[in-house]
């Protein structure tokens, strides 16, 4: 045995002896041999350790003493490259007491030099068997008894008790002694001891300790009476980070639990529905409401929260009157307060389920009324489950109680609020429902304005897109590249906009602008200026005299605000002819210098009304990258519009791409996926 620990040890090689600190506490025996292994140093805790006086052992060969003839070989090994190499040796292995008794012995050895420059051996050395059982003993008193003082329980990786205080025996009515060597399950009155196992076996694998955990059950020494209790549970390690078992803290908690359980609850639902009102409908999205709503419900209501919404609500489609037949549920949101196997048996997210008529959730929105099941049978799963398969796995994960809500908003059922409860004892019940119709109610209004919000934002999403136009297949001395991007966050579709018009004479006129405001008003106020954009271009005006003409129809536009910029490129001249009003000046890339934006005359926004617009001429040559933009590509509530351009210039100022690279790197290096702007990206290269 001795032999293999020696070598066991010694393949870790450099590697630094492993530190207890427990030898501190210890009365640790120190001993010092010469190159010849003889002894030239011995303490008195030495002579307690292995019996031998210091007369016994001064000036003899230590190994041919202390170690015994099996052994002698690997420890004279060891003692020789400690002293050549100077690496330390840490292990334990078996001493030969004085009195013939082989001690296993915990040793640190490492080679010392004095001030003549000789070379010795240092060993320190403690009882293995007393350091194990001392460092057993710290770890119980450092993390239980500080912690826990009543129902204290050791045990080791296997769950066995490796001891019980006296609190515990009269907790669970067995005496301490019959305990010690008997698994876990084997003494708990509890009927969930799979759960517990099982947590208990999560804290010794991830060393996060479970603390607070109630369980009712009927102990030995009082089987006619349900008891309640708070477990926690602990992993214990030694300062070097093994793994000595799991500690457990045990409060009888039944009395307390009694008288204050009305209390407390009534605390906690008042607490939660304020929780509620700030903390559900923070956003106008549909799913993020329903996550907010299941967030709020799991732990404090239920284990499992699913908030499962009618697919024609989402649709907005009129509600026919309730029947006995199927409905077409859309899942919003899943929440469980802990890891479960419930999870498996409920509908994923996203996903659309067909729930028969006899199911509790159709019940509930065919009724509009909530369901409550306050001890669930395996009939009631069928019905909560959406077949059989599902109903097994919630038998599994112990369902025990169950409650459906239904979410109504302004006399629209609009779904259910789906509860179910595992590893919490109690059953719901009325002042449950009470508590889950207070939070559903609040939710289905979230949910309500929502729905409505989106489906204004989709329609103009959709007129927005439509009216942006697609790209010809050909321009002449242009490569084209474009993008639209909506705001990302719930603001609405803005008014951004670009264009690119064929003119006569292979001219090209290429345009951006930006509606100020945002929605359905304002997409259609960008499509009447790029209407009229487009007819002014065709008369072959000077890009200012466009912009006059654009600015009188602003100006009949109530309200409204526009910038813009437009161009006409010829590509027999290849010259630029630009005219500004009040928009981003556009950024020019050209090989071989720095890129920069275009010097234009400054001017007001179209609609201010009665203000000229100069146009200005600039050469665009073969290879140059020319950038057209709305501000919500560059500018930010947190950034210095003018950091914002430097950004920009700085991502054009990098070997060259394609012109779809150079939009998704744009849009990708610069946006944010908060940002409250939509945003028009026109990039063109000359050919």
């Amino acid at each position: 045995m001795a032999v293999e620990s020696l070598r066991a040890d010694d393949e870790y090689g450099a590697e630094p002896p492993r530190p207890t600190g427990l030898l501190d506490v210890l009365s640790v025996a120190a001993v010092a041999l010469d190159t010849r292994g003889r002894v030239v140093f011995w303490t008195p805790q030495a002579e307690d350790l292995f019996g031998y006086t210091a007369e016994d052992v001064l000036g003899k060969y230590a190994a041919r003493l202390l170690i015994r003839p099996e052994h002698l070989q690997a420890v004279v090994g060891m003692f020789t490259e400690v002293l050549d190499t100077g690496r330390g040796w840490a292990g334990a292995f078996p001493i030969r007491h004085k009195d013939g008794s082989s001690r296993l012995t915990e040793f640190r050895t490492m080679r010392l030099l004095d001030d003549l420059g000789d070379v010795y051996a240092l060993g320190i050395a403690a009882d293995h068997t007393l350091l194990q059982r001392v460092e057993t003993d710290l770890a119980l008193c450092e993390r239980l008894i500080n912690q826990s003082p009543i129902g204290l329980a050791l045990m080791d990786p296997d769950l066995k008790y490796l001891l019980v205080n006296p609190a515990l025996e009269r907790i669970d009515g067995i005496p301490a002694e019959d305990h010690i060597g008997r698994h876990l399950r084997e003494t708990l009155p509890f009927p969930d001891v799979d759960t517990v196992e099982s947590a208990l076996r999560q804290v010794l694998t991830t060393g996060r300790p479970l603390l607070d955990q109630y369980h009712v059950g009927r102990p030995p020494a009082d089987p006619d009476h349900e008891h309640a209790w708070s477990l926690s549970f602990y992993r214990l390690e030694d300062p070097g980070g093994r793994i000595l078992g799991a500690a457990a803290s045990v409060v009888d908690v039944t009395e307390r639990h009694h008288a204050a359980a009305e209390a407390d609850r009534a605390r906690r639902r008042l607490a939660l529905i304020a929780d509620a009102s700030t903390r559900v409908g923070t956003t106008l999205e549909v799913e993020q409401t329903a996550r907010e709503l299941a967030d709020i419900c799991a732990p404090v209501l239920a284990d499992v929260v699913a908030v499962d919404v009618l697919d024609s609500a989402l649709a907005l489609r009129r509600a026919r009157r309730p029947d006995n037949g199927p409905e077409l549920f859309r899942a919003l949101a899943l929440k469980a307060a802990q890891p479960t196997e419930a999870l498996r048996a409920a509908d994923p997210p996203g996903d659309v389920a067909a729930y028969e008529g006899d199911r509790l959730v159709t019940l509930c929105v065919h009724t509009g009324r909530p369901v409550l099941v306050r001890h669930v049978s395996p009939r009631d799963l069928r019905q909560i489950a959406r077949d059989a398969e599902a109903g097994a796995i919630l038998a599994q994960a112990g369902v025990h109680s169950y409650l459906a809500v239904p979410l109504i908003a302004h006399g629209e059922i609009l779904g259910a609020l789906d509860l179910k409860r595992t590893s919490n004892p109690l059953p719901f019940d009325e002042d449950d429902v009470v508590l889950a119709a207070e939070l559903a109610s609040r939710a289905a209004v979230a949910i309500d304005n929502a729905r409505w919000f989106q489906s204004v934002r989709n329609t103009a999403l959709t007129l927005q897109r439509s009216l942006l136009p697609d790209h010809s297949p050909h321009h002449t001395g242009l490569e084209l590249a474009s993008r639209y991007q909506p705001a990302q966050a719930t603001s609405e579709v803005g008014g951004d906009w670009y264009d690119v018009i064929p003119l006569a004479d292979d001219k090209t006129a290429l345009v951006v602008g930006d509606v100020m405001g945002n929605g359905i008003d304002a997409a259609a106020t960008m499509g009447r200026l790029r209407t009229a954009t487009c007819a002014y271009a065709d008369l072959d005006l000077a890009p200012g005299a466009v912009l006059q003409h654009l600015d009188k129809i602003t100006c009949d536009l109530e309200h409204y605000i526009v910038t813009c910029l437009y161009m006409v490129f010829d590509p027999r001249t290849r010259q630029c002819t630009i005219a500004n009003a009040g928009h981003m000046p556009p950024a020019l890339a050209r090989p071989g210098r720095a890129p920069a934006f275009l010097e234009l005359p400054t001017a007001a926004p179209l609609g201010v009304g009665g203000i000229p617009f100069e146009t200005t001429t600039t050469e665009l040559v073969p290879g140059d990258l020319l950038v057209l933009y709305t501000d919500g590509l560059v500018e930010t509530r947190q950034h210095p519009i003018d950091d914002r351009l430097d950004v920009l210039l700085g991502f054009l100022d990098e070997p060259p791409r394609s012109l779809e690279q150079t939009c998704d790197l744009l849009l990708h290096g610069l946006r944010h996926p908060d940002d409250h702007d939509d945003v028009a990206l026109l990039v063109a290269r000359a050919l």
